[in-house]
């Protein structure tokens, strides 16, 4: 975790964790700072996510040698799914060479028009000219983007289509930070298993606290990032799950064999 004294007055974090869990599902990897485990989580009926099967994450090409044995052996890592872009994997391929029994599947879910949040090195040098108002202000504007432009649509639908097509050992999405893109799939992936909306934002949230400080003190997860997302999905879906069901094509079956899957 972050030093917290560290952090500026306009990075939000969460009040505390609704699920009760330590330290927000973090793992204590070496070198991946924000990698989260989704196990603790409320779903639906009652149960909770079952721990070790769903991790969310930011870069994996900076993983320690004993961390990807930790991926390897204690997760069993069937499944990496990548939401960046062309550049970005050139610049810092994942480590799939360490990881033989996962399926790579690279989902990229940016336009044109949302360039400007992906971590290659012109994009980072864009974000440090620009203030912090107007980056919040851009991710109000953008983050729905991320869903509902074509790219976004097929990115999503690729990752959940993945999820569903791995029945054993744990799965894991990531981007760059772990927070805008990855963010958006986490909270789709909670909303199909059922979790509330307060347990959606915590852990949304937390990836200031989990993220390299730099990357957060640029451009933090914002509540209204969130909020914007919620009203675009509201008013072009009538809500997270009907763009999951109508969008993504994810049938109720699929929801409930999720659930089966996950939630214990």
């Amino acid at each position: 975790m972050v030093d917290l004294d560290l952090l500026p007055d306009y990075v939000e974090l969460p009040d505390s964790d609704p699920s009760g869990r330590a330290d927000f599902g973090s793992i204590d990897f070496e070198r991946l700072p924000n990698t989260r485990d989704l196990g603790g989580l409320h779903g639906a009926d009652g149960l909770r996510v079952r721990p070790g099967m769903l991790l969310r994450s930011g870069l994996l090409g900076i993983a320690s040698e004993a961390d990807l044995v930790r991926l390897r052996d204690e997760y069993r890592l069937a499944l990496v799914v990548d939401f960046r872009n062309d550049v970005e994997l050139s610049e810092q391929p994942d480590p799939m060479r360490e990881l033989p029994d996962a399926r790579y599947v690279h989902a990229d879910i940016i336009t044109e028009r949302v360039q400007g949040i992906t971590q290659e090195a012109a994009s980072r040098e864009r974000a440090r000219s620009g203030g912090k108002l107007e980056w919040r202000q851009m991710m109000a504007i953008f983050y729905p983007h991320l869903l509902l432009e074509e790219d976004g649509v097929a990115g999503y639908r690729s990752f959940f289509r993945a999820l569903l097509a791995c029945e054993d050992g744990a799965a894991l999405w990531h981007c760059s930070v772990g927070r805008d893109r990855c963010g958006m799939g986490s909270m789709l992936v909670e909303c199909a298993l059922g979790v509330d909306e307060a347990e959606i934002e915590a852990d949304y949230l937390a990836t200031n606290l989990f993220a390299p400080l730099q990357l957060t003190i640029d451009a933090p997860a914002a509540r209204t990032s969130l909020a914007a997302v919620r009203e675009a999905l509201a008013r072009e879906w009538g809500g997270v799950m009907g763009y999951i069901t109508g969008a993504l094509g994810v049938t109720d079956g699929e929801i409930r064999d999720l659930r089966r899957r996950y939630l214990a």
